[in-house]
C-alpha cells in the first residue's frame, strides 16, 4: 500500500481552536478600536482595521481547516504534528517494533515503539477517525512492512 494517508485533527478540537482564535481577535479588535479612538483617525482607519481582521480571521480558518492533519502515514514511514509530548515526531516503519495502546494521563493513545528505545504517542480522541480503526490500520500497515 503506497497511499498515503492523513488523520485529521478532530472537528471538536478545530472548532475549540477556532473559538480560541475568535477571540483573540476579539480582544485585538477592541484594543485596535480603542487605538483608532483615543487617537482620533478616520473612519477610514476604523474601517481598514475591521476589514483586516475579518481577513486575517478568514485566513486563520482556512489555514486551521486545511493544515490541521496530525498523523501522515505513507509506505516508508509517519509524521506526526500537532501534538504535545508525542516523543519521536516521525519515523520509518523499519524502525517500528510495534503498535500499542494504553492510557497516558487518562487518555486513550496509540504507542509506536521503536526499536531505539524511542516512542510515538498518539491520542486517539484528537483523531477525526475511531480509535480502533486508526489502531488496525497502523498495525496493517506494520505488518505490510514486514513480508
Amino acid at each position: 500500500m503506497s497511499q498515503v494517508v492523513e488523520y485529521a485533527l478532530a472537528p471538536r478540537l478545530r472548532a475549540r481552536l477556532f473559538g480560541v482564535l475568535l477571540v483573540g481577535l476579539g480582544v485585538l479588535l477592541c484594543v485596535a478600536m480603542t487605538v483608532v479612538l483615543l487617537a482620533r483617525l478616520s473612519l477610514d482607519v476604523m474601517s481598514a482595521v475591521v476589514v483586516l481582521v475579518l481577513l486575517v480571521m478568514a485566513g486563520a480558518g482556512w489555514l486551521l481547516n486545511r493544515r490541521s492533519v496530525v498523523v501522515r502515514a505513507d509506505a516508508e514511514g509517519y509524521r506526526v504534528r500537532l501534538v504535545r509530548g508525542v516523543g519521536a515526531a516521525a519515523a520509518r516503519w523499519s524502525d517500528v517494533a510495534d503498535v500499542v495502546t494504553a492510557e497516558v494521563g487518562g487518555a486513550r493513545c496509540v504507542v509506536l515503539r521503536l526499536r531505539d528505545g524511542r516512542t510515538t504517542t498518539v491520542p486517539v480522541d484528537v483523531l477525526a477517525v475511531p480509535g480502533e480503526r486508526f489502531v488496525e490500520e497502523l498495525r496493517a500497515r506494520l505488518a505490510r512492512t514486514r513480508r
